[in-house]
């Protein structure tokens, strides 16, 4: 009999900042990297917004997330979030970091 192979596959991982979370179980995450012109060799920004599926709507606005390849969920969603890396506040002293949400 033959044995079915199981291959393991690898799946692309990106780092990005959530830019909105006013869909339900869905937020969109902006990606940016650096790309080296061919001809100039100087390095510019690039960055693309993916649509990420968070179950539990636990990710907001301003969070550093690590996002990862999933099927396909919806006709624009093809991304999941993993983990949370940090916030938009952390690092601040607390004072700081209050009058920047009252400011929002």
């Amino acid at each position: 009999m033959k044995e079915k192979l199981e291959k393991k596959v690898i799946k692309r991982r990106l780092e990005g900042m959530v830019t909105s979370d006013k869909m339900q179980k869905t937020v969109v995450v902006n990606v940016t990297r650096f790309r080296k012109h061919p001809k100039y060799l100087k390095y510019y920004k690039v960055s693309r917004r993916f649509k990420a599926h968070d179950e539990k709507g636990e990710y907001k606005t301003g969070d550093k997330v690590l996002i990862e390849e999933a099927r396909p969920l919806s006709k624009d969603k093809r991304w999941r979030v993993v983990s949370k890396i940090a916030n938009k506040n952390e690092g601040k002293p607390p004072e700081v970091a209050e009058e920047a949400e009252e400011t929002l």
